[in-house]
């Protein structure tokens, strides 16, 4: 393409929508780390690095996945469950508008989606899978599992998408695929059939229960989640409109009341207030207005807040259990329960209160909205379907991966037993947050001939 073209492929683009989308996508960049911070205040002191290097790993690894072939099997050309090869490394992906954006924008903007799915999907292996395994994991993950439902649920051509799934921001792609990856990897990481399984030095076996470690983490991770999680859903809309405005409205308003839900049952219950508990009900309050975002009114958005507080923390209770602990479940950062358990009840949930005024906001989408407000039964026959074909393909195909990556030498993905007791950082990271690592270290003086010595 040339530049003459390029130009005027950008003239037919509008601005306004560009801009707006451009800066949503800026804001919503940080989600990935900031998963990982997540992540680190949940692990113990020892592996707080090693738990959120993988998030970084992720920025990473799905950009260049996403470059050469993750886009173009997403959203390029192909069959009802995923895309081919026509825009392999972006070929023809610059100024053409995708709606009234640049569809080089598009593509960056859909790369923070798959990025930040994978980002919580790899929370799964924390605290005892090793970091090097994770690498060609990302890569066949975002390929095999990511991409096709993406495809299936966004894409025009996408079979899920044809039969009218209502999937604003990504119940399934988003919630259900994190969550049901980030089982498989746990229980993999429990039950190994690769080459952890056979080797002398690693013992399947079920993590000891643990409070976060580091809450400042938490804190960190909530305020840059909760606030970049209303640009992820208001710039779902791809043009700055009423829709927008609406979403960001529901998706800060469903976090509120899920968050304070949860906060106060806690209080409830122990008769003290608690960061944790903040941090989970707003997470499961952005996992519930993610599908629904686009569908649903104010009213709506506070119900799905509460009930998804409930509901999500009465899945959290699964893995204090004593059949969790016999069964050797470990819900890293309670993904399960927020997640895929919130993803799934969400997911439903759109199609039972969906609103086809809503979704008409944007002035342009037009669906046959839900089952209390406009009496579509069959709605909720497709988003069960959804959700199930989400939960399915995630956990089985992330197994999948998981086992066919562990037959490799040197890529087994079970840490050693004596780098799970010592910490994952002493074992796999140069850095560490933790003190008593760098005890070995010598005194540092930084003046070489001073003859003040230091106390």
């Amino acid at each position: 393409m040339g530049v003459a073209q390029v130009l005027a492929a950008w003239e037919a683009c509008d601005k306004t929508d560009t801009a707006f989308i451009l800066v949503c996508s800026v804001f919503c960049w940080p989600i990935i780390p900031a998963v990982g911070l997540g992540y680190s205040g949940y692990s113990t002191k020892r592996s707080g690095l090693a738990s959120f290097m993988p998030s970084i790993l992720t920025i990473a690894c799905c950009s260049v996945q996403w470059y050469a072939i993750g886009y173009s099997l997403a959203y390029g050309e192909g069959s009802g469950v995923i895309g081919g090869f026509k825009n392999a490394f972006h070929r023809g992906v610059l100024a053409d508008p995708v709606g009234t954006i640049p569809a080089i924008l598009f593509s960056e903007f859909q790369l923070i989606f798959c990025a930040t799915v994978c980002a919580i999907a790899v929370g799964g292996a924390c605290e005892r899978g090793r970091i090097v395994a994770l690498i060609p994991f990302i890569f066949l993950w975002a390929t095999f599992i990511y991409c096709p439902l993406a495809h299936m649920v966004w894409s025009d051509e996408g079979f899920l998408a044809e039969l009218g799934v209502l999937d604003f921001a990504g119940g399934t792609p988003v919630h259900i695929c994190s969550g049901a990856t980030a089982s498989a990897l746990s229980i993999y990481l429990s039950y190994p059939l690769g080459r952890s399984r056979r080797s002398s030095t690693r013992t399947p076996s079920h993590l000891a229960l643990h409070r976060p470690q580091n809450t400042m983490c938490q804190v960190l991770a909530l305020i840059v989640i909760w606030g970049s999680w209303l640009a992820f859903d208001a710039g779902t809309t791809l043009s700055l409109n009423f829709k927008s405005v609406m979403a960001f409205s529901v998706t800060n308003l469903c976090a509120s009341g899920s968050a304070l839900t949860w906060t106060l049952m806690t209080y409830w219950e122990t008769g003290k207030w608690s960061i944790d508990s903040m941090f989970m009900g707003a997470i499961a309050g952005l996992v519930m207005i993610t599908p629904a975002a686009g569908f649903v009114d104010l009213a709506t958005s506070l119900f799905f807040g509460v009930g998804g507080a409930f509901i999500c923390r009465q899945a959290l209770r699964i893995k204090f259990t004593k059949l969790a602990q016999n069964w050797r479940w470990v819900d890293n950062g309670d993904t399960f329960a927020t997640h895929c358990v919130g993803g799934f009840v969400a997911t439903v949930a759109t199609g039972l209160f969906a609103r086809r005024e809503v979704a008409l906001y944007d002035g342009v989408t037009v669906i046959d909205g839900g089952v209390f407000f406009d009496g579509n039964v069959r709605q909720l026959g497709i988003q069960l379907l959804e959700a199930l074909i989400g939960f399915t393909w995630s956990f089985a195909g992330s197994y999948l991966l998981v086992f066919l990556i562990d037959c490799v030498p040197g890529l087994e993905v079970l840490a050693e037993d004596k780098d799970i007791v010592a910490g994952m950082d002493a074992a796999q990271m140069d850095e560490s947050l933790h003190e008593a690592e760098w005890n070995s270290e010598p005194d540092y003086y930084p003046l070489s001939h001073a003859t003040v010595g230091l106390e």
